[in-house]
């Protein structure tokens, strides 16, 4: 046994990287970010474990693309993600990266483990190049390190330090607070941060993602209630009845998300929003779809297009069919021409024909979020 668990820290919000995709879901080649760095860091050394952080949100979905791993929800912040992370973890060394450090290279890692015994925490560190001022003063550039990740920490202490109401950018800091001992290795300018968008163009170890497009279908139905307003799309519907559901009903919508979760593998609406969850009692529907198309962005999608076909014998729908276009392409963020709207009857069969309901059938298309370009 290695007696090291490696502990890939992916929870953040990537709230200073400024685009719609999360760091962590920024596809390389068909693998998000997360997963390549894991992959990576794990080609070159034995781990006992291999546990991952997660955004809550995202956990669910994260499970999807490896059963290999551990995953575990993250905190608000690095520390609280590392703190939960390491209640599951019992290995006496553990390693934690960044998701952020896409490239470190294999010597560093080898490097790290193999001095894992001469002190409580083992550090890549960089020198410094340029001349460092530090309030207003110059100072002795050789005195000055930058401290990278990963890092790897005795467990046990690493536990003990991170017992603290006190913030830490990184777990040497945590563990000299202490008193316990640091070691420092060289570090490599591979093992550089992705924390900005710029950054992107400095980091080469990154393959751009595929051009590969992904298909989802959706059908939602709903039966008829009186004296209920009707909504479809976002549009509401000159009708005596609305339609019977735990939220306002918009079986259109409820179709479209579904489609949009199948072309991202992320299950269905259900998952995402339980009908025995009070919290989406009467919920406006566009709440939803706001919330899953945020989710599409931030896991790495865009939506090239989506087309759906509302069986309905009643109300009418081609009245709606232009207003309906129109917000459902505001609510998806793509442009009026990707979105189709079709509508027929059910030639009076079945319980559409009976006029008793509704069904729609959705279909979308998403591809990666091209951030090469």
């Amino acid at each position: 046994m290695s007696k090291v668990t490696l502990l890939v820290l992916c929870a953040g919000s990537s709230s200073r990287f400024g685009l719609n995709c999360k760091k962590q879901w920024l596809r390389i080649e068909n693998e998000p970010l997360w997963l390549f760095v894991t992959k990576r860091i794990a080609s070159y050394y034995d781990f006992d474990k291999i546990v991952i952080t997660s955004s809550p949100d995202e956990l669910s979905y994260m499970k999807n693309f490896s059963d290999d791993y551990s995953f575990v929800k993250g905190g608000e912040t690095r520390q609280e993600s590392m703190s939960n992370a390491l209640e599951t973890i019992d290995s006496e060394y553990v390693m934690v990266t960044d998701v952020a450090r896409c490239c470190v290279p294999k010597d560093i890692i080898l490097d790290i483990i193999l001095n894992k015994d001469k002190a409580s925490c083992i550090v890549p560190v960089l020198n410094v190049a340029d001349t460092v001022i530090f309030q207003n003063e110059t100072i002795n550039r050789d005195e000055v390190k930058l401290i990278q990740t990963p890092q790897l920490s005795n467990t046990k202490v690493l536990k003990k330090a991170l017992k603290t109401s006190e913030f830490f950018t990184d777990d040497s800091s945590a563990i000299k607070s202490i008193g316990e001992s640091v070691f420092y290795v060289n570090g490599n300018l591979q093992g550089n941060k992705l924390t900005f968008q710029d950054d992107l163009k400095t980091i080469g170890c990154l393959k751009p993602p595929s051009k590969n497009f992904f298909t989802g279908f959706g059908i939602d139905i709903h039966s008829f209630e009186k004296n209920k307003q009707m909504v479809l799309g976002g549009v509401k519907i000159d009708c005596e009845f609305g339609f019977k559901a735990h939220s306002d009903g918009d079986v259109l919508i409820h179709s479209v998300i579904d489609a949009l979760l199948g072309a991202c593998g992320a299950g269905d609406i259900g998952e995402f929003f339980p009908d025995t969850d009070n919290a989406y009692k009467n919920i406006d529907s566009k709440i939803l779809l706001e919330k899953i198309v945020n989710f599409v962005y931030s896991v790495g999608y865009e939506i090239v297009n989506v087309d759906f076909t509302i069986l309905a014998q009643i109300p009418k729908i081609n009245p709606y069919k232009m207003e309906i276009k129109k917000s459902m392409a505001q609510l998806l963020n793509i442009d009026l021409q990707f979105v189709n709207v079709k509508a027929t009857t059910a030639e009076k069969l079945g319980f559409v024909g009976r006029s008793e309901g509704v069904t729609v059938h959705s279909v979308a298309t998403l591809k990666y979020f091209d951030w090469k370009n």
